[in-house]
């Protein structure tokens, strides 16, 4: 019965963190909900949600890059130092608007920031 209850709370521990990104066009809608709310939107849920939602996004974009470079290809940009970028939501949220309305639904938000910062941060070399 133990091991049962151990390995049923390794397993709620491991599910969250399987989650997909969410579409651009879900992470478009939640931007608009909020924005519509005004002041309001300080209390929502949602904001913590969307944040979370793209450090996620930059956390797999820079394992990405690391990945690149451990096996000795070139990286596909070259962003600054984590924490040091000057990116802005506004700035992704553009990006995300640029894509195509008929392609948000498929496109995830992981896939839209690798994108958007793939084209802010082309390598010189």
């Amino acid at each position: 019965m133990r091991k049962i209850m151990i390995t049923m709370a390794a397993l709620a521990m491991i599910v969250p963190t399987l989650a997909q990104a969410m579409s651009v066009a879900e992470f478009l809608t939640k931007t608009d909900a909020l924005k519509a709310k005004g002041v309001l939107a300080l209390g929502s849920s949602d904001i913590g949600l969307l944040r979370d939602d793209i450090a996620k996004a930059s956390d797999a974009y820079r394992t990405g890059l690391a990945a690149e470079v451990a096996a000795g290809r070139k990286p596909s940009s070259c962003p600054p130092p984590k924490g040091t970028a000057k990116v802005t939501s506004d700035d992704i949220i553009a990006a995300f608007r640029a894509i195509p309305a008929a392609k948000r639904a498929r496109t995830s938000t992981k896939a839209a920031f690798a994108a958007f910062m793939t084209k802010r941060y082309p390598c010189t070399a």
